[in-house]
């Protein structure tokens, strides 16, 4: 692994909690400038004064990803306040699960607004400040139910399909850019992802599977970090992590 983070400007949505704020701290602690987005605007405050506190560079955006323009201030300070953007972490997500016939029309919403459209509109941002640099990382965040389906994921994989989908499309665009993406799809994590879960008895059944075996947000920054550190020159398209005991 090569040092290729020191000195990078990063942009990471959904940097309040686990696997957001555990890359925020990795990647700081690498020498990287971290400009950090969320909702939960006084999580990110204390995140950005704890990193300034050891040594490293943030900065905090109350950022909503379903609205563009909340993007848009985000890279932009990002570029204001460090100069340039070399990575975006498009990480922010929900996770309401449930089974297509209880018709839970508002949550499939939410999740086709944060976990599709949040990207695209952190794409949107990002991008044209990346071309103009002829440089870049796209980072975006999908889920080992990006791949598979499995029971009551139908409307939260269908927009981690189309997060792959999207990051293989828009690599193919940009790479005469010299701009990288790499999508990465985790497995079983610590998050807070199965408390948006409303249907208890779905909530129970995540539970009583992930609980046992999930692995530290810890890991995802690793990786996240794996594929910024390589050198320009490779790009690291796409990344998929499990617990070694998580067998689906």
């Amino acid at each position: 692994m090569t040092d290729n983070i020191a000195g990078k400007v990063v942009v990471i949505t959904g940097a309040s909690s686990r696997m957001g704020a555990a890359a925020a701290r990795y990647l700081a602690a690498k020498g990287a400038s971290v400009v950090l987005g969320a909702r939960r605007a006084d999580r990110i405050d204390a995140l950005a004064a704890e990193i300034a506190a050891a040594g490293g560079k943030a900065a905090a955006v109350a950022t909503d990803v379903t609205k563009r323009e909340d993007l848009k201030k985000l890279v932009d300070t990002a570029v204001e306040t460090y100069g340039r953007i070399d990575v975006l972490v498009n990480n922010a997500g929900v996770m309401p699960l449930s089974p297509v016939d209880r018709l839970k029309i508002d949550e499939w919403d939410q999740m086709i607004d944060v976990n599709l459209k949040g990207v695209l509109y952190g794409i949107a941002a990002a991008l044209p400040y990346m071309k103009a640099q002829k440089s870049g990382h796209i980072i975006n965040n999908s889920s080992v139910a990006g791949h598979k389906l499995f029971p009551g994921t139908a409307v939260y994989s269908a927009t981690k399909f189309a997060v792959r989908a999207l990051s293989e499309g828009l690599r193919e665009e940009v790479s005469p850019d010299n701009i990288r993406v790499t999508v990465i799809s985790p497995g079983a994590v610590k998050t807070e992802l199965l408390e948006h879960i409303s249907e208890k008895d779905v909530q129970k059944a995540n539970r009583d599977f992930v609980d046992p075996i999930a692995v530290p947000a810890e890991t995802f920054a690793r990786l996240v970090a794996f594929a910024i550190s390589e050198p320009q020159d490779v790009g690291i398209n796409e990344i998929v992590f499990r617990p070694t005991a998580q067998g689906a």
